[in-house]
């Protein structure tokens, strides 16, 4: 019984490391820069806080998150297409809520760099980004 915790719980750090993996793996033209990672007061729930610059024309592969996204534009101009609505564009100093498991796809689509500061609520230990086809 007591191997069999051990196990589990080589398990769940092995996981985790893959999880962490993939939320950092870089795309060309977008870099991720991890700001802050926190537990939540709601057990089994954490904030994280990534600032994400993408170069002109770059576009994020289609993913969606484990929970609750809020993106805040600080420089630019990103288009947010969000599955099953219309295209939405955002400047600096403006602000969107995405739904946890809503696939969506961020394009810059302005001239020069974007910025964003992404805030995702969600459940401890689940991948950041899960990729969708």
């Amino acid at each position: 019984m007591k191997t069999s915790r051990i196990m589990a719980a080589a398990l769940l750090i092995v996981g985790s490391g893959f999880a962490l993996h993939a939320a950092k793996a870089q795309q060309p033209g977008i870099q991720r820069t991890d700001l802050l990672q926190h537990d939540l007061g709601v057990p089994g729930r954490e904030a994280v806080q990534v600032r994400v610059d993408i170069e002109p024309g770059a576009v994020s592969i289609k993913h969606a998150h484990p929970g609750e996204e809020v993106v805040y534009v600080l420089v630019g101009s990103l288009e947010y297409l969000l599955e099953g609505r219309a295209p939405v564009t955002l400047r600096a100093g403006e602000a969107l809520f995405i739904p946890a498991g809503v696939a969506h796809v961020a394009k810059n689509v302005g001239s020069g760099k974007a910025s964003e500061l992404a805030t995702y609520i969600v459940e401890k230990g689940t991948p950041l980004v899960v990729p969708v086809k």
